[in-house]
């Protein structure tokens, strides 16, 4: 499989538990952070903007997964949203295309929201280019993520918790509530190892029950 993003807060940690089960994997990398993938894993140099940097490197891989995107997200980075996020998105699923790959895993973001609406609307469009490419696609939709280095977001489980006692509150409650990290990880093997027909998607409240 390619993946990109491998050395990021997912990739870094998927990578393992995914070579760790017998998945062969190449992640796209800068010459200068090839070091910082993790073992295991063949590094396949080249820039997440430019698709045609990579394209040769994708072979034969039945499964993209695609990572990218701007760390630690904010209002502030609403160009980059566009100029990285959706940029290297739609080099992906253009390169994954022509290489005729059999499923394309793509990390979103959980929506509607009343906050980020510039990083919401590069994802959703992100979304949409892989639906109009014909690709099979497993798409995860996350808000915040629970792990190392992203504790602040435990202070809002109180706030979430009664919103869901609520009728009105309820559903965006359930679909904006905080994953654990190891839900995510979890639920991107499984997209990997149940490849989907079509496009299926994972809310927030399906990857917490992951295992």
């Amino acid at each position: 499989m390619f993946i990109t993003g491998g050395t990021g807060y997912i990739g870094s940690r998927v990578i393992p538990l995914l070579t760790a089960r017998g998945h062969q994997v190449t992640a796209l990398v800068r010459e200068q952070s090839k070091a910082r993938l993790p073992s295991g894993c063949e590094a396949a140099i080249g820039n997440a903007l430019d698709g045609d940097s990579y394209a040769g490197r994708i072979g034969a891989a039945d499964t993209f997964i695609h990572l990218i995107g701007v760390s630690h997200p904010s209002p502030a980075k609403a160009a980059q949203f566009v100029e990285i996020d959706l940029r290297s998105a739609h080099e992906a699923i253009r390169v994954a295309a022509a290489a005729g790959v059999q499923h394309f895993i793509y990390l979103s973001v959980a929506h509607p929201a009343p906050v980020m609406h510039a990083y919401i609307e590069a994802r959703c469009a992100a979304e949409q280019t892989l639906r109009e490419s014909g690709l099979h696609a497993t798409i995860l939709r996350p808000w915040y993520v629970l792990g190392p280095g992203h504790r602040w977001p435990y202070l809002l489980l109180p706030f979430y918790a009664a919103a869901k006692l609520f009728p009105a509150t309820r559903q965006s409650a359930e679909r904006l509530t905080p994953v654990k990290l190891r839900n995510v990880l979890h639920t991107v093997v499984r997209a990997v190892e149940q490849p989907a027909r079509g496009i299926r998607i994972f809310e927030t409240q399906e990857m917490r029950i992951a295992r």
